[in-house]
C-alpha cells in the first residue's frame, strides 16, 4: 500500500540502515520496524528513551572504561547483528 507519512529523522535513518543491511526496500524495513514495535508492548515502547543523534550516530553517555573490539563483538552477538 502506498501512503505518505512524516517520521522523525532518527527513525528514518534506522529504517534506511536496516534496509541497506538486509537488502530490502525501505518500505519493507519500515513495516518490519513498526511490527517489532507493536509486539514489544505499548507502555514499554512508549516510555523508552533514545540517545540523541549527532549526524547519523547516537551519542552515548561517558563511561569510565575503554571500549574495545571485544566489547563491540559481545554487543553484536547479544543484539544478533
Amino acid at each position: 500500500m502506498r501512503t505518505t507519512v512524516n517520521i522523525a529523522e532518527d527513525a528514518l535513518l534506522a529504517a534506511r540502515h536496516m534496509a541497506q543491511r538486509e537488502r530490502v526496500p525501505l518500505g519493507d524495513a519500515i513495516s518490519e520496524l513498526v511490527r517489532r514495535g507493536a509486539t514489544v508492548g505499548g507502555k514499554h515502547a512508549a516510555t523508552r528513551q533514545h540517545a540523541p543523534l549527532r549526524g547519523r550516530f547516537a551519542l552515548l553517555p561517558v563511561r569510565d572504561e575503554v571500549v574495545t573490539p571485544q566489547h563491540v563483538r559481545e554487543l553484536m552477538e547479544r543484539e544478533g547483528i
